[in-house]
């Protein structure tokens, strides 16, 4: 193999096969002589790869565990079966997942042949999750505009309001994010010189304009708190305002559990205030029943109301 970037390539390929490959054997594949092994391997070493050398009639070199994570070879199969992993994964409630999956399939997807691009998206659309977040996402577009995030660019795409209104957006993506089972794009609105939140499953058609993204400062600096609290300024205001008897590490765990959003503050005797929101008061009461702790509600006075009735019908319920 007389091209050298392409033997080290080849041995790359061959070490990543988990097994000792003797020198010997690995000279025949590479139609090279021992010593041009022993130097391949040592322009792995210095490339970051830890190949490891056992001495003795079942030595050889193998490709063993490093402090970081150097780049892979991947057969075809290898290589499609992995894109269709991701994108499964994106589609799941796993918090910290589901982001890392799409950051993942966004550079495999970037590098992989078009063929093979073909045959993931074929696979994909036959292979079903059992759990998907609300709203139907195409993870095509997921990646588009992970992309162009990625490489600050800017993006246009259809987009279709809450009652259905189609405009076409000119944005500056910032991040993609996953909470209570959607996906959102944070982005800054070019046309409309100001920052908004979409709605991923309400996305069509992304495409990267090749215009180079300004740096912008998010307000308030975090993402997911910007996010919140713009999605709490969007929803219909029904709005609790709850003392919980929980620690505030209590309070974030079962939220990040049951799906809840809002926004925590320690209270008196290590209790959690949490400001919530929800479309409607019968819902308001499920997000905090499903906590499964004791609360005192401050407000607002409909969902007291609530909650005595819904407790006098238990009550009568039960003692039937």
């Amino acid at each position: 193999m007389p091209d050298p970037a392409a033997r080290l390539l080849a041995l790359l390929s061959l070490l990543q096969t988990p097994r000792v490959w003797p020198s010997s054997e690995l000279a025949k594949r590479l139609g090279v002589t021992d010593r041009t092994v022993r130097r391949d391997v040592d322009r792995l070493r210095s490339l970051g790869y830890p190949v490891e050398a056992s001495m003795g009639v079942l030595g050889g070199y193998r490709l063993a565990a490093g402090a970081a994570m150097p780049p892979l070879l991947l057969e075809d199969d290898e290589a499609v079966t992995l894109a269709i992993g991701l994108r499964l994964t994106a589609d799941q409630p796993i918090a910290g997942l589901e982001e890392s999956a799409v950051r993942a399939l966004t550079k495999v997807l970037q590098v992989m042949p078009p063929r093979l691009r073909h045959r993931a998206k074929t696979m994909a659309t036959a292979t079903v999750s059992a759990t998907h977040p609300d709203g139907v996402i195409d993870p095509e577009t997921l990646t588009a505009l992970a992309s162009a995030a990625a490489n600050r660019e800017s993006v246009r795409f259809g987009y279709a309001d809450w009652q259905g209104q189609a405009t076409t957006r000119h944005v500056e993506p910032v991040r993609l994010v996953a909470l209570s089972r959607r996906w959102y794009l944070v982005a800054f609105d070019l046309d409309r010189t100001d920052w908004r939140t979409f709605r991923v499953d309400r996305i069509a058609e992304p495409h990267a304009t090749g215009g180079r993204a300004a740096h912008r400062e998010l307000p308030g600096g975090d993402v997911r708190t910007y996010l919140a609290e713009a999605r709490a300024a969007m929803a219909p205001v029904v709005r609790g305002n709850v003392i919980l008897h929980l620690s505030p590490a209590d309070t974030m765990t079962r939220l990040r559990d049951s799906l809840g959003d809002g926004r925590i503050e320690a209270a008196a005797d290590g209790r959690t205030r949490w400001h919530t929101h929800a479309d409607t008061v019968p819902w308001l009461a499920s997000q905090i029943l499903h906590l499964g702790c004791e609360f005192e509600v401050c407000g607002p006075p409909e969902l007291s109301s609530y909650l005595r009735e819904l407790a006098d019908r238990i009550g009568r319920a039960v003692s039937k």
